[in-house]
């Protein structure tokens, strides 16, 4: 677990909303420097620029900037109409992900307001206390995925879309492989995508098909449960989505080349 300087609290992994506020306008400034943490910006009114990279960005209502960990970053008010902005500060493994799912990247660290798009600073966390409850913080972390999920639907990019589309299919398949009546057509409707587009994506991302990724998780699966316990050859039929133990025999030998009863032989720990 990383200790975060002056939070007083721990993370370990995941997602931590650490705080969150609201700055008026005025023309408070910060940097050149850099941040242990990231920390999402949205601004409500005014202007100001934000500096990082060697690049140097004027931002306006509806627009938005990420500080990312470790990038030194410069930012400051315009002095004729400072800018008013909300701000969470966060951490955890899935930071990064998230971020990069609304294209956010330590080269890419601003999103431009989009046209007739709704407001966002509505979703900002604006307050913390260092005493909140577990619940509390249950209920805070969730709504900092919530924004997130909205800048990924703004402003992902298509290919990243993609991308995303074959990572829920193979989530989907990696949970539901047991299932003997899975079918390529429900996870497709699981990606929210027609079953060919899904398919043309999968092969390009993967080099398989939906159905050749399905059977390897399963013939992967079957191999740790031979390899880790005493289930019969039919017990792991079932347990890995065949619902007929002597197709399942079939296609595992075609796949590893020996038989289930042959692979658990070779395999066995020597007492």
């Amino acid at each position: 677990m990383d200790r975060l300087p002056g939070r007083g609290e721990y993370v370990s992994g995941g997602l931590s909303c650490l705080a969150g506020g609201h700055k008026p306008a005025n023309l408070h400034q910060w940097g050149p420097g850099v941040r242990d943490v990231y920390a999402l910006h949205y601004i409500v009114e005014g202007f100001g620029t934000f500096e990082t990279g060697g690049a140097a960005y004027r931002l306006g209502p509806g627009d938005s900037f990420v500080i990312f960990p470790g990038c030194e970053v410069y930012y400051y008010p315009d002095l004729l109409d400072p800018w008013e902005y909300v701000w969470n500060e966060f951490a955890g493994e899935e930071a990064r992900r998230l971020l990069a799912l609304a294209a956010f990247e330590p080269e890419h660290p601003v999103a431009v307001a989009t046209l007739a798009a709704p407001d966002l600073g509505s979703l900002f966390h604006t307050s913390w206390s260092p005493g909140v409850k577990p619940f509390e913080r249950l209920r805070t972390d969730a709504g900092l995925r919530l924004l997130l999920s909205h800048y990924a639907e703004r402003y992902a990019r298509h290919e990243e879309e993609a991308t995303d589309y074959v990572r829920v299919a193979k989530t989907y398949v990696e949970r539901n492989y047991w299932n003997s009546s899975l079918t390529v057509q429900e996870i497709a409707g699981a990606a929210k995508i027609e079953r060919s587009y899904l398919f043309r994506l999968f092969k390009e991302a993967t080099g398989r098909s939906v159905s050749a990724y399905i059977a390897g998780v399963r013939i992967e699966r079957a191999c740790e449960l031979l390899r880790g316990g005493d289930l019969s050859v039919q017990s792991v039929a079932y347990s890995v989505g065949y619902g007929d133990p002597l197709h399942f025999s079939k296609t595992f030998k075609k796949a590893v080349s020996v038989s289930p009863t042959a692979y658990r032989a070779l395999h066995a720990s020597p007492h």
